[in-house]
Protein backbone atom coordinates (compact mmCIF):
# COMPACT_ATOMS: atom_id res chain seq x y z
CA UNK A 1 0.00 0.00 0.00
CA UNK A 2 0.99 3.56 -0.82
CA UNK A 3 2.65 5.38 2.33
CA UNK A 4 0.49 8.59 3.38
CA UNK A 5 2.59 11.86 4.62
CA UNK A 6 0.63 13.69 6.55
CA UNK A 7 0.61 17.24 8.57
CA UNK A 8 2.44 16.59 11.76
CA UNK A 9 1.75 18.19 15.07
CA UNK A 10 5.05 20.31 15.94
CA UNK A 11 3.07 21.18 19.54
CA UNK A 12 -0.02 21.17 21.66
CA UNK A 13 -1.68 24.83 20.13
CA UNK A 14 -0.75 23.29 16.64
CA UNK A 15 -4.33 22.85 14.23
CA UNK A 16 -2.70 23.53 11.37
CA UNK A 17 0.86 23.71 9.07
CA UNK A 18 1.89 25.54 6.13
CA UNK A 19 3.80 23.73 3.61
CA UNK A 20 6.22 26.01 2.98
CA UNK A 21 8.70 24.03 0.17
CA UNK A 22 8.98 21.13 -1.16
CA UNK A 23 12.23 19.66 -1.28
CA UNK A 24 11.24 16.41 -3.68
CA UNK A 25 9.08 16.81 -6.70
CA UNK A 26 6.72 14.00 -7.96
CA UNK A 27 8.26 10.92 -9.32
CA UNK A 28 11.09 11.37 -7.44
CA UNK A 29 13.09 8.51 -4.96
CA UNK A 30 12.51 9.11 -1.49
CA UNK A 31 14.75 7.61 1.67
CA UNK A 32 13.51 6.83 5.05
CA UNK A 33 15.07 9.78 7.07
CA UNK A 34 15.61 11.82 4.00
CA UNK A 35 13.92 15.28 4.47
CA UNK A 36 11.48 15.96 1.96
CA UNK A 37 9.60 19.22 2.42
CA UNK A 38 9.97 22.14 5.03
CA UNK A 39 6.65 23.50 6.85
CA UNK A 40 5.68 26.43 8.69
CA UNK A 41 3.80 25.84 11.99
CA UNK A 42 2.53 27.64 14.92
CA UNK A 43 6.24 27.98 16.35
CA UNK A 44 8.65 27.57 13.13
CA UNK A 45 9.72 26.66 10.12
CA UNK A 46 10.83 23.13 10.23
CA UNK A 47 12.07 20.48 8.20
CA UNK A 48 10.39 17.19 7.54
CA UNK A 49 11.82 14.14 7.39
CA UNK A 50 10.16 10.86 5.48
CA UNK A 51 9.95 7.90 7.22
CA UNK A 52 9.37 4.89 4.38
CA UNK A 53 11.02 4.57 1.39
CA UNK A 54 9.79 4.75 -1.76
CA UNK A 55 8.89 7.28 -5.04
CA UNK A 56 6.89 10.69 -3.98
CA UNK A 57 4.22 9.56 -6.25
CA UNK A 58 1.71 12.90 -5.71
CA UNK A 59 2.03 16.04 -3.74
CA UNK A 60 -1.88 16.89 -2.55
CA UNK A 61 -0.74 20.42 -0.55
CA UNK A 62 1.35 22.56 -3.05
CA UNK A 63 3.93 24.87 -1.68
CA UNK A 64 2.54 28.11 0.25
CA UNK A 65 -0.66 25.97 0.60
CA UNK A 66 -2.16 25.22 4.46
CA UNK A 67 -3.28 21.28 5.92
CA UNK A 68 -5.28 20.23 8.58
CA UNK A 69 -3.36 18.44 11.31
CA UNK A 70 -3.03 14.68 10.60
CA UNK A 71 -4.49 15.72 6.90
CA UNK A 72 -2.76 14.23 3.40
CA UNK A 73 -0.46 16.37 2.14
CA UNK A 74 1.18 13.66 -0.16
CA UNK A 75 1.73 10.18 -0.65
CA UNK A 76 4.29 7.72 -1.55
CA UNK A 77 4.19 4.72 -3.71
CA UNK A 78 6.16 1.78 -2.26
CA UNK A 79 7.58 -0.94 -4.31
CA UNK A 80 3.96 -3.37 -4.74
CA UNK A 81 2.42 -0.44 -6.56
CA UNK A 82 3.06 2.48 -9.59
CA UNK A 83 3.19 5.74 -9.27
CA UNK A 84 0.07 6.22 -11.49
CA UNK A 85 -1.81 3.58 -9.49
CA UNK A 86 -1.16 6.34 -6.32
CA UNK A 87 -1.81 8.92 -8.32
CA UNK A 88 -5.32 7.08 -9.56
CA UNK A 89 -6.38 6.40 -5.76
CA UNK A 90 -5.64 10.00 -5.03
CA UNK A 91 -7.14 11.87 -7.90
CA UNK A 92 -9.84 14.24 -7.85
CA UNK A 93 -10.72 13.99 -3.97
CA UNK A 94 -7.26 15.80 -2.93
CA UNK A 95 -6.45 12.10 -1.20
CA UNK A 96 -9.94 11.64 0.85
CA UNK A 97 -11.10 8.90 -0.71
CA UNK A 98 -7.72 7.21 -0.95
CA UNK A 99 -6.84 7.78 3.44
CA UNK A 100 -8.95 4.05 3.94
CA UNK A 101 -6.32 2.11 1.99
CA UNK A 102 -3.32 4.33 2.33
CA UNK A 103 -0.44 3.38 4.80
CA UNK A 104 -0.02 6.59 7.09
CA UNK A 105 3.53 6.62 8.10
CA UNK A 106 4.41 5.84 11.59
CA UNK A 107 2.65 8.36 13.91
CA UNK A 108 5.55 10.81 15.38
CA UNK A 109 3.32 12.54 17.93
CA UNK A 110 0.33 12.74 20.00
CA UNK A 111 -1.85 14.58 17.24
CA UNK A 112 -1.30 11.62 14.55
CA UNK A 113 1.76 13.35 13.11
CA UNK A 114 3.21 10.96 10.42
CA UNK A 115 6.77 12.28 10.23
CA UNK A 116 9.13 14.16 12.10
CA UNK A 117 9.83 17.56 11.61
CA UNK A 118 13.30 18.98 12.83
CA UNK A 119 13.82 22.79 13.30
CA UNK A 120 15.69 24.42 10.62
CA UNK A 121 19.01 25.43 11.30
CA UNK A 122 20.76 28.83 12.45
CA UNK A 123 24.56 30.16 12.95
CA UNK A 124 22.68 32.60 15.72
CA UNK A 125 24.03 31.52 19.12
CA UNK A 126 22.45 32.69 22.33
CA UNK A 127 24.99 34.14 25.33
CA UNK A 128 23.80 32.37 28.21
CA UNK A 129 26.60 33.73 31.00
CA UNK A 130 26.01 36.77 33.01
CA UNK A 131 27.18 38.00 36.80
CA UNK A 132 24.64 38.20 39.69
CA UNK A 133 21.77 37.62 37.43
CA UNK A 134 18.77 35.09 37.94
CA UNK A 135 19.89 33.57 34.56
CA UNK A 136 19.12 31.57 31.67
CA UNK A 137 20.40 34.31 29.66
CA UNK A 138 18.54 35.91 28.04
CA UNK A 139 15.20 33.74 29.25
CA UNK A 140 11.83 35.06 27.86
CA UNK A 141 8.38 35.40 30.21
CA UNK A 142 6.10 32.76 28.63
CA UNK A 143 3.19 34.96 30.25
CA UNK A 144 3.74 38.27 27.83
CA UNK A 145 3.88 40.15 30.27
CA UNK A 146 7.08 42.36 29.45
CA UNK A 147 7.71 44.19 25.95
CA UNK A 148 6.44 41.92 23.52
CA UNK A 149 10.20 40.50 21.70
CA UNK A 150 8.83 39.54 18.65
CA UNK A 151 10.21 40.38 14.86
CA UNK A 152 7.19 41.17 13.00
CA UNK A 153 6.83 39.18 9.15
CA UNK A 154 6.32 42.60 7.43
CA UNK A 155 9.35 44.57 7.50
CA UNK A 156 8.93 48.07 7.57
CA UNK A 157 9.62 50.57 4.70
CA UNK A 158 13.10 52.54 4.75
CA UNK A 159 12.69 56.05 5.47
CA UNK A 160 11.82 58.09 2.37
CA UNK A 161 11.20 55.17 -0.04
CA UNK A 162 7.35 57.01 -0.20
CA UNK A 163 5.45 53.99 0.80
CA UNK A 164 2.55 55.12 3.27
CA UNK A 165 1.26 54.20 6.55
CA UNK A 166 -1.07 51.94 5.64
CA UNK A 167 1.49 49.44 5.33
CA UNK A 168 0.35 47.75 1.87
CA UNK A 169 3.88 48.28 0.19
CA UNK A 170 5.02 46.03 3.75
CA UNK A 171 7.52 43.04 2.83
CA UNK A 172 6.08 40.05 3.44
CA UNK A 173 8.76 37.27 4.51
CA UNK A 174 9.43 33.96 6.24
CA UNK A 175 10.36 33.56 9.90
CA UNK A 176 13.12 31.51 8.64
CA UNK A 177 14.33 33.97 5.46
CA UNK A 178 14.73 36.77 8.23
CA UNK A 179 16.75 34.75 10.30
CA UNK A 180 19.25 33.89 7.39
CA UNK A 181 18.62 37.36 6.16
CA UNK A 182 19.99 38.35 9.76
CA UNK A 183 22.84 35.95 9.69
CA UNK A 184 24.11 36.73 6.22
CA UNK A 185 23.81 40.36 6.30
CA UNK A 186 20.95 40.76 3.84
CA UNK A 187 19.21 43.23 3.22
CA UNK A 188 15.63 42.29 2.62
CA UNK A 189 14.87 45.29 1.15
CA UNK A 190 16.66 44.80 -1.92
CA UNK A 191 15.46 41.24 -2.64
CA UNK A 192 12.67 40.14 -4.70
CA UNK A 193 10.32 37.91 -3.11
CA UNK A 194 9.56 34.69 -4.95
CA UNK A 195 6.76 32.96 -2.37
CA UNK A 196 3.26 33.18 -2.21
CA UNK A 197 1.75 36.57 -2.71
CA UNK A 198 5.89 38.21 -3.33
CA UNK A 199 6.93 36.53 0.19
CA UNK A 200 10.14 36.59 0.61
CA UNK A 201 11.25 32.73 1.54
CA UNK A 202 14.61 30.90 2.12
CA UNK A 203 15.56 30.50 -1.17
CA UNK A 204 15.03 34.37 -2.38
CA UNK A 205 17.85 35.15 0.98
CA UNK A 206 19.95 32.80 0.01
CA UNK A 207 20.69 33.57 -4.08
CA UNK A 208 21.05 37.44 -2.71
CA UNK A 209 23.47 36.28 -0.13
CA UNK A 210 25.51 34.61 -2.66
CA UNK A 211 25.46 37.86 -5.11
CA UNK A 212 26.73 39.94 -2.14
CA UNK A 213 23.33 42.02 -1.81
CA UNK A 214 24.64 44.31 0.95
CA UNK A 215 22.33 45.02 4.44
CA UNK A 216 22.11 48.75 5.07
CA UNK A 217 22.31 48.76 9.00
CA UNK A 218 22.97 45.99 11.99
CA UNK A 219 20.44 43.54 12.62
CA UNK A 220 18.35 43.89 15.41
CA UNK A 221 19.33 41.27 17.87
CA UNK A 222 17.29 37.98 18.00
CA UNK A 223 15.71 38.76 21.88
CA UNK A 224 15.11 42.66 21.58
CA UNK A 225 11.99 43.88 21.71
CA UNK A 226 13.04 47.18 19.86
CA UNK A 227 12.00 47.49 16.06
CA UNK A 228 12.50 50.36 13.68
CA UNK A 229 10.93 53.74 14.56
CA UNK A 230 7.01 54.23 12.70
CA UNK A 231 7.86 57.79 10.88
CA UNK A 232 6.08 60.84 12.62
CA UNK A 233 2.07 61.04 11.94
CA UNK A 234 2.45 57.45 10.33
CA UNK A 235 0.90 54.06 11.78
CA UNK A 236 2.28 50.62 11.31
CA UNK A 237 -0.25 47.65 11.05
CA UNK A 238 1.82 44.21 11.72
CA UNK A 239 -0.28 40.98 10.88
CA UNK A 240 0.66 38.03 13.90
CA UNK A 241 2.98 35.34 12.71
CA UNK A 242 1.64 31.99 13.80
CA UNK A 243 3.72 31.69 16.54
CA UNK A 244 2.51 34.83 18.36
CA UNK A 245 -0.74 34.26 17.21
CA UNK A 246 -0.61 30.53 19.14
CA UNK A 247 0.84 32.42 21.63
CA UNK A 248 -2.35 34.55 22.20
CA UNK A 249 -4.35 32.31 21.88
CA UNK A 250 -3.40 29.86 24.30
CA UNK A 251 -2.76 32.44 26.91
CA UNK A 252 -6.06 34.19 26.59
CA UNK A 253 -7.65 30.34 27.31
CA UNK A 254 -5.24 30.03 29.74
CA UNK A 255 -6.51 33.21 31.33
CA UNK A 256 -10.20 32.77 31.16
CA UNK A 257 -10.19 29.26 32.28
CA UNK A 258 -7.51 28.52 35.18
CA UNK A 259 -8.15 30.40 38.23
CA UNK A 260 -4.51 32.11 38.92
CA UNK A 261 -3.55 33.02 42.61
CA UNK A 262 -0.15 34.06 42.89
CA UNK A 263 2.43 33.58 45.73
CA UNK A 264 5.72 35.56 46.45
CA UNK A 265 8.84 35.14 48.47
CA UNK A 266 12.30 36.66 48.48
CA UNK A 267 15.32 35.03 49.01
CA UNK A 268 18.50 35.43 50.22
CA UNK A 269 21.11 33.58 47.87
CA UNK A 270 23.98 35.32 49.23
CA UNK A 271 25.22 32.00 50.04
CA UNK A 272 24.23 30.44 47.00
CA UNK A 273 26.07 32.88 44.66
CA UNK A 274 29.45 32.75 46.63
CA UNK A 275 29.32 28.89 46.18
CA UNK A 276 28.88 29.35 42.12
CA UNK A 277 32.02 31.23 42.44
CA UNK A 278 33.88 28.63 43.84
CA UNK A 279 32.63 26.67 42.04
CA UNK A 280 33.07 28.40 38.78
CA UNK A 281 36.61 28.91 39.43
CA UNK A 282 37.10 24.59 39.96
CA UNK A 283 35.43 24.25 36.53
CA UNK A 284 37.11 26.67 34.52
CA UNK A 285 39.54 23.71 33.06
CA UNK A 286 36.80 21.88 31.78
CA UNK A 287 34.83 25.13 30.35
CA UNK A 288 31.84 25.00 32.34
CA UNK A 289 30.53 28.11 33.77
CA UNK A 290 27.37 27.91 36.33
CA UNK A 291 25.06 30.48 36.37
CA UNK A 292 22.81 31.35 39.45
CA UNK A 293 19.99 29.86 37.19
CA UNK A 294 21.32 26.37 37.31
CA UNK A 295 21.19 26.52 40.93
CA UNK A 296 17.25 27.74 40.62
CA UNK A 297 17.07 25.11 38.53
CA UNK A 298 18.39 22.08 40.49
CA UNK A 299 16.51 23.58 43.62
CA UNK A 300 13.30 23.83 41.69
CA UNK A 301 13.39 20.24 40.85
CA UNK A 302 13.88 19.12 44.69
CA UNK A 303 11.42 20.80 45.52
CA UNK A 304 9.02 19.80 43.25
CA UNK A 305 9.59 16.05 43.88
CA UNK A 306 8.84 17.40 47.85
CA UNK A 307 5.62 19.20 46.65
CA UNK A 308 4.46 16.57 43.85
CA UNK A 309 1.09 18.31 43.84
CA UNK A 310 2.70 21.13 41.81
CA UNK A 311 4.62 18.88 39.45
CA UNK A 312 1.53 17.88 37.80
CA UNK A 313 -1.02 18.32 35.16
CA UNK A 314 -4.69 18.84 35.22
CA UNK A 315 -7.37 17.73 32.92
CA UNK A 316 -10.44 19.22 33.23
CA UNK A 317 -12.85 17.42 30.80
CA UNK A 318 -12.36 14.56 33.48
CA UNK A 319 -11.55 16.27 36.20
CA UNK A 320 -8.62 14.62 36.57
CA UNK A 321 -5.06 15.48 38.12
CA UNK A 322 -1.96 13.26 36.92
CA UNK A 323 1.02 13.46 39.21
CA UNK A 324 4.41 13.03 37.97
CA UNK A 325 7.53 11.05 39.40
CA UNK A 326 10.00 12.64 36.86
CA UNK A 327 10.88 16.69 37.02
CA UNK A 328 10.31 17.77 33.07
CA UNK A 329 11.03 21.27 33.55
CA UNK A 330 10.15 23.80 30.61
CA UNK A 331 12.44 26.47 30.05
CA UNK A 332 10.93 29.69 28.46
CA UNK A 333 13.54 31.21 25.66
CA UNK A 334 12.69 34.16 23.25
CA UNK A 335 12.92 34.04 19.73
CA UNK A 336 12.44 36.84 17.14
CA UNK A 337 8.74 35.99 16.79
CA UNK A 338 8.12 35.35 19.94
CA UNK A 339 9.42 32.31 22.58
CA UNK A 340 9.11 28.93 22.64
CA UNK A 341 9.52 26.56 25.53
CA UNK A 342 12.13 23.60 25.47
CA UNK A 343 11.82 21.44 28.09
CA UNK A 344 14.64 19.87 30.17
CA UNK A 345 13.29 15.83 30.70
CA UNK A 346 14.53 14.26 34.03
CA UNK A 347 16.22 17.24 35.46
CA UNK A 348 15.79 15.99 38.65
CA UNK A 349 18.02 13.14 38.20
CA UNK A 350 20.71 15.59 37.18
CA UNK A 351 24.03 17.77 38.50
CA UNK A 352 24.85 20.98 38.12
CA UNK A 353 27.28 20.36 35.79
CA UNK A 354 24.89 18.62 33.42
CA UNK A 355 21.56 21.54 33.63
CA UNK A 356 23.95 23.95 32.66
CA UNK A 357 25.23 22.25 29.77
CA UNK A 358 21.97 20.73 28.43
CA UNK A 359 20.62 23.91 28.88
CA UNK A 360 23.02 25.73 26.85
CA UNK A 361 22.31 23.20 24.19
CA UNK A 362 18.89 22.97 24.69
CA UNK A 363 18.57 27.07 24.27
CA UNK A 364 21.16 27.67 21.61
CA UNK A 365 18.91 24.68 19.19
CA UNK A 366 15.53 26.71 20.54
CA UNK A 367 17.63 30.25 19.17
CA UNK A 368 18.57 28.25 16.24
CA UNK A 369 15.40 26.38 15.87
CA UNK A 370 16.94 23.05 16.08
CA UNK A 371 14.71 21.71 18.58
CA UNK A 372 12.98 18.36 17.69
CA UNK A 373 9.25 18.11 18.63
CA UNK A 374 9.67 15.80 21.50
CA UNK A 375 11.48 18.18 23.20
CA UNK A 376 8.87 21.09 23.37
CA UNK A 377 6.18 18.91 25.05
CA UNK A 378 6.01 17.19 28.16
CA UNK A 379 6.84 19.43 30.38
CA UNK A 380 5.15 19.15 34.17
CA UNK A 381 6.48 22.69 35.65
CA UNK A 382 7.93 25.83 33.87
CA UNK A 383 10.25 28.39 34.96
CA UNK A 384 10.04 31.78 33.77
CA UNK A 385 13.58 33.61 34.10
CA UNK A 386 13.29 37.78 33.39
CA UNK A 387 16.75 38.26 35.97
CA UNK A 388 18.89 38.90 32.75
CA UNK A 389 16.54 41.66 32.23
CA UNK A 390 16.78 43.66 35.84
CA UNK A 391 13.11 42.66 36.03
CA UNK A 392 12.99 42.10 39.87
CA UNK A 393 9.68 40.37 40.00
CA UNK A 394 6.67 39.83 37.89
CA UNK A 395 3.86 37.58 37.96
CA UNK A 396 4.14 34.97 34.92
CA UNK A 397 0.65 32.76 33.52
CA UNK A 398 0.28 29.25 33.95
CA UNK A 399 0.93 27.08 31.01
CA UNK A 400 -2.05 24.32 30.98
CA UNK A 401 -2.11 21.65 31.49
CA UNK A 402 0.36 22.73 34.16
CA UNK A 403 -0.72 23.51 37.27
CA UNK A 404 2.17 26.08 38.10
CA UNK A 405 4.58 28.43 36.90
CA UNK A 406 7.57 30.03 38.64
CA UNK A 407 8.50 33.55 37.59
CA UNK A 408 12.51 34.85 38.94
CA UNK A 409 13.54 38.06 39.03
CA UNK A 410 17.00 39.21 39.42
CA UNK A 411 19.20 38.55 41.93
CA UNK A 412 20.66 42.06 43.35
CA UNK A 413 22.18 43.17 46.58
CA UNK A 414 19.47 45.13 48.94
CA UNK A 415 19.72 46.24 52.49
CA UNK A 416 18.44 43.78 55.23
CA UNK A 417 18.58 43.24 58.81
CA UNK A 418 20.66 40.45 59.68
CA UNK A 419 21.30 40.34 63.79
CA UNK A 420 19.98 43.88 64.47
CA UNK A 421 22.45 45.62 61.78
CA UNK A 422 21.34 46.47 58.52
CA UNK A 423 23.53 45.10 55.68
CA UNK A 424 23.86 44.06 51.57
CA UNK A 425 22.40 40.78 50.75
CA UNK A 426 22.24 39.24 47.90
CA UNK A 427 18.09 38.63 47.42
CA UNK A 428 16.43 37.25 44.74
CA UNK A 429 12.74 37.67 44.51
CA UNK A 430 10.70 34.80 43.07
CA UNK A 431 6.42 34.11 42.36
CA UNK A 432 4.43 31.42 41.95
CA UNK A 433 1.59 31.14 39.93
CA UNK A 434 -0.72 28.17 40.67
CA UNK A 435 -3.91 26.78 39.31
CA UNK A 436 -6.70 26.79 42.23
CA UNK A 437 -8.45 23.94 41.20
CA UNK A 438 -5.74 21.79 42.08
CA UNK A 439 -3.62 23.62 44.29
CA UNK A 440 -4.27 25.66 47.36
CA UNK A 441 -2.82 28.66 49.09
CA UNK A 442 -1.17 26.75 52.25
CA UNK A 443 0.37 23.63 49.26
CA UNK A 444 2.08 26.44 47.37
CA UNK A 445 3.57 28.66 50.26
CA UNK A 446 5.19 25.20 51.50
CA UNK A 447 6.92 25.15 48.43
CA UNK A 448 8.08 28.40 48.13
CA UNK A 449 9.16 27.69 51.73
CA UNK A 450 11.40 24.55 50.83
CA UNK A 451 12.38 26.27 47.63
CA UNK A 452 13.79 29.16 50.08
CA UNK A 453 15.86 26.57 52.33
CA UNK A 454 17.51 24.85 49.39
CA UNK A 455 19.06 28.07 47.83
CA UNK A 456 19.57 29.95 51.29
CA UNK A 457 21.61 26.66 52.48
CA UNK A 458 22.55 24.77 49.44
CA UNK A 459 23.73 21.71 51.72
CA UNK A 460 19.80 21.37 52.49
CA UNK A 461 19.85 19.81 48.69
CA UNK A 462 22.33 16.54 49.72
CA UNK A 463 19.37 15.56 52.56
Amino acid sequence: MPAEITMPQQSDTMTEGTVVKWLKKEGDKVKAGEIIAEIETDKATMEMEAFDSGTLAVILVKAGEKAAVGAAIAALATAKESVDDVKKKYAGGGGAGATQTAKPQAAASAGGASSTPVAQSSSRTATLEGANTAELKEPDDCTGHQASREAATAVPPLPGNGNGGNGENRLRVSPLARRIADDRGVDLHQVAGTGPGGRIVQKDVLSAAEKGTPKSAAPIPATSSLAPRVATGQTEKIQLTKMRTAIATALQRSKQNVPHFYETMDIDVEEISTLRERLNHRLEKEKIRLSLGDFVTQAVAAALKRHPILNATFDSAKNEITRYGDVNLGVAVALPDGLIVPVLKGVDQMGLKEIRQRSVDLVERARGQRLKGEEMKGATFTVSNLGAFGVREFMAIVNPPEVGILAVGGAEKRPVVRDGEIVARTIMTVTLSADHRVVDGAAAAEFLRTLKGLLEEPAMQLL
